[in-house]
């Protein structure tokens, strides 16, 4: 049957005229080249009916969310036709100076591989998450927003105290300002424990860096990944989470000329009890996912792939960064994963990324990045023609796991 249908979205589409080179460039948002308001902050995902839904920022007051108005809009890609439907709103800011509804940015976005439950997590109100000012008394707030039918309807709530409550009693101290980083919150192929299979967001937090957070109802509850006293990624910026084929979740966090990348380890999987390893630099100086001169969100993903060499099946790690030097030139790192996963850990993954496959010849920054059904990944990311940082056009593509890794490999479909 899901043959069948796959026939027929080919069919249809070339009947309508609507096949696209799967590496063609859309560009899904205007910055670059108009007086409008800007846009900035890429992120998708791939909805149950197969349609893809990206967002982004919409920034009335011309930069970060905390400053004044932001609205999200987003857009539609119809599994049938594959085409982009018109730029819709999810919702808007008030403007209003210190207003829970003054702003919403940075979104990012799941959809239940089992349901047409949508989760995206936002920031929102008025305050600014590096200033001092911004405490645990005057939080970055936070907020989450819900669709239980494909995106028709939505639901908007404000979950600032659920989110910073976790951690009042930590031991090192309360977390002063946090968000959830932009782009994805990541749900497991393998864990199912409550009524959905769970989903790990990154914070990005103040003080002593990276937490995260996992749900097993789709973001009612949160808890800890580690504990109270978990610090993954001490000097860690905006970060992302993947899954190891075991289970093991890595986290991936920015940080000047690289990442960090540090690994969970389940002890009991029902109660998410378990350690956190040490966080391990990755740049030039270890052959890793070297960002010249740069800091920027990116995006992890690990998937399956055959090696064309002896058609064996392996497990790929792919890592989106600005290759730089600054923000420009994005890209995508590779590398093949060993087949004794209980090898791995946060210093062998830091290592040896041996393939690098460039999409930007330009000023570019933020990227995020998901893996279609048919295997290709969709990368959705921002780039500027006139070096101005708040300026970026929006960009989404496909491309093949065969194109990104030069015919190393071939995505398993």
């Amino acid at each position: 049957m899901r043959r069948y249908r796959v026939l027929c979205a080919v069919v249809i589409s070339i009947l309508t005229g609507c096949v696209r080179n799967a590496a063609e460039r859309q560009i899904l948002h205007l910055s670059c080249q108009t007086d409008s308001i800007p846009y900035r902050i890429p992120a998708v995902a791939q909805l149950r009916d197969g349609s893809l839904m990206s967002l982004a920022d919409y920034r009335h007051c011309l930069t970060d969310i905390g400053f004044g108005r932001v609205d999200i809009r987003g857009r539609i890609l119809d599994r049938w036709g594959r085409k982009w439907g018109e730029e819709f709103v999810l919702v808007e800011g008030t403007g209003v100076p210190d207003a829970v509804d003054c702003g919403y940015g940075d979104p990012a976005i799941v959809a239940d591989r089992e349901s047409d439950e949508i989760l995206v997590s936002l920031v929102c109100g008025n305050t600014i998450y590096w200033h001092p000012s911004t405490t645990r008394q005057n939080p970055n707030r936070a907020s989450l927003m819900r669709s239980m039918d494909g995106g028709e309807t939505w639901s908007l709530e404000e979950v600032t105290e659920d989110i910073y409550s976790l951690f009042d009693d930590a031991p090192q101290g309360c977390v002063q300002s946090c968000f959830i980083a932009s782009g994805s919150i990541f749900q497991s192929e393998i864990i199912k424990v409550g009524s959905h299979y769970r989903i790990y967001a990154a914070l990005t937090a103040r003080p002593n860096g990276n937490r995260v957070l996992y749900s097993d109802d789709f973001g009612r509850t949160w808890s800890v990944l580690g504990g109270l006293d978990a610090l993954p990624a001490p000097y860690g910026d905006e970060a992302k989470c993947a899954e190891l084929p075991d289970g093991r979740v890595v986290l991936s966090s920015r940080t000047m000329g690289g990442r960090y990348f540090n690994i969970f380890t389940y002890t009991d999987i029902g109660t998410a009890a378990g350690t956190w390893g040490e966080a391990a630099p990755s740049g030039r100086r270890v052959n890793g996912c070297a960002s010249v001169e740069n800091a920027c969100n990116g995006a992890l993903l690990i998937v399956p792939a055959l090696r064309n060499s002896d058609g064996k099946q392996v497990w790929l790690a792919l890592q989106s960064v600005p290759f730089g030097p600054k923000r420009a030139n994005v890209g995508i790192y590779a590398k093949e994963l060993p087949e004794d996963l209980s090898a791995i850990s946060p210093e062998s993954f830091a290592a040896d990324w041996n393939m690098k496959y460039q999409i930007s010849d330009t000023w570019s920054a933020y990227s995020t990045m998901i893996q279609l059904r048919n295997g290709d990944i969709a990368f959705y990311h921002e780039e500027s023609h006139n070096g101005m940082d708040d300026t970026y056009d929006m960009i989404y593509q496909e491309l093949s796991v065969d194109t990104i890794t030069s015919g190393r490999y071939t995505a398993v479909k």
